[in-house]
This record gives C-alpha cells, structure tokens and sequence, in this order.
C-alpha cells in the first residue's frame, strides 16, 4: 500500500511500486556505473618493482657488486646482479599474483540485495543495484546504497559508521527537510549501516561514490592485506639474523685479512658468499606465497579467509561450535507433519515443490484450508521453479509453509492471490512470532500469526476443532504433541488466526495477547546433510570435538545430532539451564555436552568463553547479526555465506559460501596443510643455509681453500632457493592430516626439534661436502672439478632434504612420498638441468670456476645424497616411534 508520500518519492527517485524492469536497470547500470566504491589507490608496476630492493640483502649485495666491480672481478659482479634482479623479479611476480587472489576474494565477498524487478522479489549482486531500485532490508542486511524508505515496520539501524550514534536509530516513511543533519535523517537508510531490527523497502536515492559513505571515506576493506603476525615475526627474525650473520662475515673478514693474511679480494667474495648462504633473504616471501595457495585453496573449498591469521589458527582448532540448521542439514525443509485438533496428518513431497500427498477427509478439509490460508499469507518467501529446480527465496521455514498452502490447496506458488496485506509485526528473537493483517477484497478481514509453539500458544485462548468451531484451548495437549513431534527431529511452527475489523489497518501486539484461535501445528524436517555426517566422523577422528549450538527445540536438536553421529547425543543442555550456572560450572558443562539448545546469543558467547578457558581453541559459526560477538570472540569466527547477516560476515574470519559444514571441516584440513607446510619452509630454508654457511665459516677458520667459491654459492642461492623452497608452499595435505590430535595453540615454530633438525643436517651436509672436497683433493683431481663435484654434492643434498620435508609426519620411504608432485619435479628438473649447464656446458665453466664431472664421480655424488636420506629418514623414525611408544602406568 502506497500513499501520496511514497508515490512522490519514488516519482522523484524515478522508481515505480513494482520495481523497475530489466532492461531499464541495464540503462541505469551502464549510465551510472557499478554500485562500488572507488578502488583505493595502489602503488603501480613500476614502484612495486623498485620495492623489492628495498631489503637489507639487496642492499648487502648491491654494495658487494660495487666492490668486486672495483677490484676486477666483472664474472662475480654479474653473478650477484643476477641474483639482485632475479631476487626482485620474482618477488615483484609473486606479489602480483598474490594481489589478484585477494582481489578475487573480494569479489567472492561482494554483498548481495533483494529487489523488486518487475514486480518480483529477486537477489542480485549489489554491485548491480541501480537509482530507482526497490531494496528490501531485514535485521542484519548490510544497506548496500542510500535509500529512502516506503515501507517500514520496528525498522532500526546502526550509524555508528557515519554518525558516530552508538544506538541504533528509529527509522520510519516521514519526509524530513532536505538540510536535516545527516543523523536526523529518519527516512533514509544508509550504504554500509547496519539494520538492527525490523524490515523496511526502499528506493535506492544515490549508488557508489555518490552514497554519503563514498562521498566521507569509501567504506572498510573487506579483506586485509596480506600478511599475519607470522609472517611479521619470520621477517623480524629474518632481519634480526641478517644482522647476527653480517657482525659474523665482518669479523671473519677482519680475522682472515689480519689474522691469516689472505688476499682481500678472494677474502672479501667469500665473506659475501657466506652471507648470502646464511641469510634466508626469501623466507618471507616464500611464506607469504603459502599463506596465499591456502587462501585460495580454502576458497576452492568453499571457505573464504578475510583475516588471514585465521589460516593459521585452523591448524589449531579442538572444538568447533557450530549452528544446526543448514549447517549440519540441507536448508531444504519441507513440512512433514500437520497437527489439528485429535488429528495428525502425513505430508510427502519433496524440497520446497507445492506438490505432494496428505490424509485428508471431508471432516478436515475446512480446518486445513485454514492452516494453509495462515501458513501462505503471513509469509515473506517467493518460491522459484520449477525450471531449474524448486528454491526459496526468503527464509526457508517459510519456503516450506508457501509450499504446504500451495500442497493444500493445489494453487501452486500463488495460493490465496485475492488476499491482499495491509500492516505486519515482523518475527523478532524478541517475542518469536509474525502477524500479518490481510483482506480478501470482499469485506474479510483477518490476522493470521505463525511462531514457535510457545510464544504462539501463550497468545491464544481457543482452538479451532474438527467441525471448524473453536473451543477452549487445550494446553497440555498441544504441548505433548509439540513433544511428540519435536522428539521425531521435527521443528514445529503453531498457526493461529483471529478476525478482524473489515476497515482495520493497522497491527498491534495488543491486538493478539489471549484474542487468537490455534488452528495446527506443523511439523518441519530439514535432514542432515549426508557430507555433514562424514564430515563430523573425519573431525572426531582429527579430535576435534563438534558442539551443536541451536535456537531449535531440544528434542529435534537431540534427533539431529544423533543422525550426524555426535558425541553424547543423549546429553542436552538449554539456555536456561545455561543461565542458571555461574561461570566455573558452565566450563565444566561445556566441556562434557556437545548439544545445546535454545540458546540465546548471550549464551554463544559464554560458551565460548567457557571454553577457551579450558585452554580449547573454538571455531564458531553463526549467521545472525546477534551471533557477532560469539563470531569475534572465537578463535576462528565462521560466518554463513549464503543466509548469514553482514554483522555476521563483518565479524568472523571466515565465510562459508555454501553454508556447509563439510566446508568447515575441508578449511580445518586446509588449516592444518597451510601450517605444516609453512613448517616445511622452515625446516627445509634454516638448515640447507645454514650447512652452506658452517662450510664457508669452517674452511676460513681452518685457513684452507674453499670448497665450493663465493660465486658457486650465489649460484645455489639463485637457483635453489627460488625453485626447491617454493615447491613446498603448493604441497597437499599429507595422508595422515585429519588423524593427528590438533596442535598446541601456543606452539612456538621454531620448537626444540627444528633445532635438532638444524644441527643434524648442517652438521651433515658439511661432512658431505668437506668428504667429497677432499676425496675429490685426493684422487688427484684439480682444485675446480673438486670445487664443482662439491657443489653439486650440496644441491644434491637439498633435493632429497626436500624429498625428505615433504613428509614431516610420517615415512618418506613409500611410492607415494617418492612420486611427489608435479610442482615438485618441475623444480628438481629444473635444478638439475641448470646444475648440467654450469658442470658441463664449456662456456659457463670460465663464469664459475666449474669443471665437467666423471659419470663415475657422478653417481658417487648420487650416493652421498641416496645415504645422507637414509640417515636424517632413519632419525626421523625413531623419532616418531619414540613420541608414540604406549605409555606405561
């Protein structure tokens, strides 16, 4: 219903009260532009490369070009430039690409809006709402344009973002003056505010950088740059250790030449080699490039990171608390059951399709054409199909009453179209019900209620019997059956109905209290997701403990969790069984229940709280835009990509874009991936530079020759550290990832073990080089076929210490672990074909000093490498049989 007031200003906006059609929103689009706020300025191609030299190596090495270019040395000179501008080449190329990931992501991201198109409610990206629009808004939406409203029923909305007003304001249909300050604006809702309650339509008045919020600031970024404080804390290492190692060469240069006497020149490139082997001048970077395969690994999962810390604290997750519906069942419910007075009728059919079968009989005609009349008028949702498949688009409680009126009555989609509403009170967690008032257009008036059995029943004082009269309304009954019915994993909705006067109105909550007649219950099932069902059982073989968290009815919450395979399924605690513990009890329940139901969002939060106080860390989903604080308070906020609010979205780290909770466990696995992989960089970049650097620091100590040359060490850092080490940020989950308990939520990266693992290998790689060095001094051979076999014993190394990280928890000694990845064998190839080139392509021998290696020679190398595997496997296992040797006592 329109009034001169609305008509005018949607005449001014250029709207119509059916929405505008199609082909005028493509106009207005390509006219006006996309409903997005400018991109922030970023830095361009050019800066971007010239900010990859801005590092404290580069700078190292930019300055020892400049000396070996004084002294001669041009070979050396341009081996280090190469290593500068490869070095800033990749990183320019990787940043790219990890930009274009989270621009993708973004757009993942991107809000969507229900319009009215041609007199149809539709959702669309909102991105594509134009000036003239309907917009319909709800608790929790995100405003996504500046809209005047025409239509507003208990409509609130949060202007903190603009105004500064922590309370949420009254919105309502009256014009205000057109110089009114911007917080007095009551008939204008706002781009990127927050609706508090109630729902309201408007007609989009300015779109993009012209909203208010464009015109101030442009609106928060949806996802955050990339980086996390571990790759602050790796980076703040990987400078605090450049330094160490420079104080290190400084004193091995000043030792050498005053000490020792050696030429500056050959003293002073293998001081420079020693810091560029020492230096994990790429760590950072190539961390960074994991954190972003996870990301888009996760978002191929259907989980989409926007605080990308969250990746890491997955690995970490011991409990997920998640909602029910939807999230552990399809969000397909059909209504199964219709409760009348002595009767209860079985529905069949399937999905949100109006079609199926139900007993009936001349007795109950009456009384279920009224159950439908209810179920269909007071109902927000548009059931779409059946081309494509039936959908709702609204709520699907109400998608699946739209479709019982529509059974009932054989109308289809538009059963009852002569009725016509006149005022609404919206459902609200408050009072937990909907009114409508609707006239048929022959005088008839009535209000027709839908909610949860006990706010509905609390409104009623009659019932409607099988003769359509009413008599007095039997309490217990109804709420037995509401036990029966919930007991069989149901979730019950009670219809009521009253008349009214022909000339009213309005709606009023005192139009209800003890006036209403209860017509049926109807029984609702929404079955759980079969993915769901596996993916509960893979979580609990990871440990990973899975709490139910839901508004539902404790019966049909316990129904479900006993189908998904739960633990302690029997137990169920409810909000106020939640209410009534102090904080010390309420951990131990959490702890010891996985089943909670009827909970507020005052009791997720305390959940939550209680649990983390165990020393657990909890992943939380939620939806509603009540759910935010439980969403900011866990550890991993998991918000619902599909019917999750923009509070909600606002809140988590995470969004699910399918609202599966198979999609939860898949990020936990990518998790976890993520983090041992992160692990793997480590444990494969600390020790290979560190057995490059105890090589140079023990041949200058030792003063003897160096048996591999600074420029050969320039080499191994050029090719191996861009190729072996980035291999291992696109690893997969290793077979045994979902198996481990989860890890400490404190555990330090650099723990006890990598520390072993630094020393034996560094120890070991520099008794392989030093063993061929000499073997090669001692057969005979010249001082540059002993230097290259050396080196080439040192990359060889590296491949099968890769071979061997790749499988940090479990054998590397299987088909599997040796087959690899194709990542993996394009960078040992690749490796190994530039080894070939500097061994045994003539004119690279002069460049480094190299000389061609016996097939003989060769294979010994091969060998060295095939036991210097065996041993640190040999380690790892009795490692790993020690850390899980049965405890005794």
């Amino acid at each position: 219903m329109h009034d001169r007031t609305t008509e005018s200003a949607l005449e001014a906006l250029g709207g119509t009260p059916a929405g505008l059609s199609g082909d005028e929103a493509a106009r207005r689009l390509a006219r006006h532009g996309p409903n997005r706020l400018p991109d922030p300025p970023g830095r361009g191609p050019l800066l971007r490369l010239l900010a990859q030299f801005h590092n404290v190596l580069i700078y190292v090495l930019i300055g020892a070009a400049a000396v070996t270019a004084a002294l001669g040395h041009w070979v050396d000179t341009g081996v280090i430039l190469a290593v500068v501008v490869v070095n800033a080449v990749i990183g320019f190329v990787q940043e790219g690409r990890a930009e274009q990931a989270m621009a993708a992501i973004r757009e993942m991201l991107a809000p969507r809006a229900a319009v009215l198109r041609d007199s149809h409610r539709i959702t669309v990206e909102a991105s594509d709402l134009v000036p003239g629009d309907i917009v319909l808004v709800e608790a929790g939406d995100l405003v996504p344009a500046d809209l005047r409203l025409i239509r507003a029923n208990g409509l609130k909305a949060g202007e903190a973002i603009l105004t500064g007003e922590s309370v949420p304001v009254d919105k309502g249909c009256a014009p205000v003056d057109t110089d009114a300050p911007l917080g007095d604006r009551a008939s204008m809702l706002f781009s990127g505010t927050l609706v508090a309650a109630g729902t309201g339509h408007g007609v989009i008045s300015e779109t993009g950088g012209d909203t208010q919020i464009g015109r101030i600031s442009g609106m928060l970024g949806k996802v955050e740059v990339l980086t996390t404080p571990l790759v602050e804390q790796i980076d703040r290492f990987a400078r605090w250790l450049t330094m160490f190692i420079l104080i290190v060469a400084g004193t091995l240069l000043a030792y050498g030449y005053f000490v020792g006497h050696l030429g500056f020149a050959d003293l002073f490139m293998a001081v420079v080699g020693l810091s560029v082997a020492a230096i994990p001048e790429g760590l950072p970077a190539v961390l960074t490039v994991t954190l972003a395969v996870g990301v888009q690994a996760m978002a191929r999962r259907n989980a989409i990171v926007r605080r990308l810390p969250a990746i890491e604290t997955l690995g970490a997750v011991s409990v997920i608390c998640t909602d029910k519906t939807g999230t552990l069942t399809r969000n397909e419910m059909m209504a199964a059951t219709l409760a009348t007075t002595g009767r209860v009728h079985k529905m069949t059919g399937e999905g949100y399709a109006p079609v199926g079968t139900f007993d009936i009989d001349g007795e109950t005609r009456a009384t279920l054409e009224e159950a439908a009349r209810v179920a269909g008028l007071c109902n927000d949702a548009v059931l779409h199909g059946p081309e494509g498949g039936w959908r709702v688009e609204g709520d699907p409680m109400e998608g699946a009453l739209r479709a019982l009126a529509g059974k009932i009555t054989g109308e289809g989609t538009t059963p009852f179209g002569g009725w016509a509403r006149r005022d609404a009170i919206p459902f609200d967690a408050a009072h937990r019900y909907m009114a409508t008032l609707d006239h048929d257009g022959a005088g008839r008036a009535c209000i027709h209620v839908k909610g949860a059995p006990e706010a509905v029943l609390a409104l009623c004082s009659t019932q409607r019997t099988e003769d359509g009269g009413t008599a007095p309304l039997d309490t217990e009954n109804w709420h037995e059956t509401v036990e029966t019915l919930a007991a069989d994993g149901q979730r019950v909705i009670a219809v009521a109905t009253r008349a009214a006067e022909a000339g009213q109105d309005a709606l009023r909550p005192c139009d209800l209290d003890g006036h209403l007649t209860l017509v049926a219950l109807v029984g609702l099932i929404d079955p759980p997701r079969p993915e769901a069902i596996a993916a509960v059982a893979e979580c609990r073989a990871a440990g990973i403990r899975v709490k139910m968290i839901t508004g539902d009815h404790a019966a049909t919450a316990r129904a479900i969790a006993a189908q998904v395979g739960l633990q302690n399924h029997d137990r169920v605690l409810t909000g106020a069984d939640l209410e009534a513990m102090d904080d010390a009890a309420l951990a131990d329940a959490a702890t010891q229940t996985d089943i909670f139901a009827r909970t507020s969002p005052a009791d997720k939060l305390r959940l939550v709280t209680a649990l983390q106080s165990r020393g657990l860390t909890v992943a939380m989903t939620g939806d509603g835009v009540n759910d935010a604080p439980a969403l900011k308070r866990a550890d991993a906020g998991i918000a619902m990509g599909l019917k999750g609010s923009a509070a909600a979205k606002e809140a988590a780290e995470l969004v699910l874009a399918d609202d599966n909770f198979a999609s939860i466990a898949a990020a936990v696995r990518e998790g976890r991936t993520v983090y041992d992989n992160i692990k793997k960089v480590i444990s494969w970049t600390l020790p290979t530079n560190a057995g490059e650097a105890m090589t140079i620091i023990t041949a200058l100590f030792a003063g003897m020759a160096l048996p591999i040359t600074a420029v050969q060490i320039l080499w191994i850092n050029l090719v191996t550290a861009v190729t072996l080490g980035l291999a291992l940020a696109f690893e997969p989950s290793e077979p045994g990832t979902m198996l481990r308990p989860p890890r400490p939520r404190d555990e330090p990266l650099l723990t006890g073990g990598l520390v072993w693992h630094i020393v034996l290998v560094s120890a070991l790689f520099l008794a392989a080089v030093f063993g061929m060095y000499f073997h090669a001094i001692d057969k005979g051979y010249p001082s540059a076929l002993a230097q290259t076999m050396a080196m080439n014993t040192l990359v060889v190394l590296e491949i099968f210490h890769l071979f061997f990280v790749r499988n940090i928890h479990g054998t590397s000694l299987t088909w599997a672990a040796a087959r690899g990845t194709r990542t993996v064998w394009i960078c040992v190839v690749a490796v190994t074909g530039a080894q070939c080139a500097i061994t045994y392509v003539p004119p690279l021998h002069r460049v480094f000093g190299t000389a061609p290696v016996p097939l003989t020679e060769g294979l010994l190398i091969i060998g060295v490498g095939v036991v210097f595997f065996v041993l640190i496997e040999t380690e790892k296992q009795m490692r790993l049989a020690f850390r899980q040797r049965p405890r005794v006592g």
